[in-house]
């Protein structure tokens, strides 16, 4: 099994991230992000793997990878189609330096899911904007 990470350009909280899934999915069925480079290790990240999705610099979220399509933007340039389980699961965050695409992520340097209660007493409870800054300062 193979991870994929990737930065989300735009969305500033996992909130934003899914609303925007949100709407995509009601709109053009399945629930996918396009991406100019097909994988070409399809085959492992088909077997159990996710995106893990860095937000305002941490991995934060990650999405089961359902599919590898072969799609055209509008352009008619040729790019990625990644099916997306729509269920974003919280990992624990760490900081990211930015990078350009995706990368491969190997099953061992994944962040570990947070389950609830985990991340810190009355974490969850916090607004998301409030977790960021103090993830940042190495306080959560």
């Amino acid at each position: 099994m193979l991870h994929l990470i990737k930065l989300s350009v735009g969305p500033k909280d996992v909130g934003q991230l899914r609303a925007i899934q949100a709407r995509r999915a009601v709109a053009e069925p399945p629930l996918r992000h396009q991406t100019r480079m097909m994988p070409k290790r399809a085959a492992e990240i088909l077997a159990g793997g996710s995106i893990y999705w860095v937000i305002a610099g941490f991995v934060q979220v990650r999405q089961r990878i359902i599919d590898i399509l072969e799609e055209e933007w509008d352009d008619g340039s040729r790019c990625a189609g990644l099916v997306l389980d729509p269920e974003l699961v919280a990992v624990a965050a760490r900081p990211v330096k930015p990078f350009q695409g995706w990368r491969y992520l190997e099953p061992e340097a994944t962040p570990a899911d947070v389950v609830a209660g985990i991340e810190g007493e009355g974490a969850e409870a916090m607004p998301e904007r409030l977790r960021a800054e103090l993830r940042a300062l190495g306080l959560l």
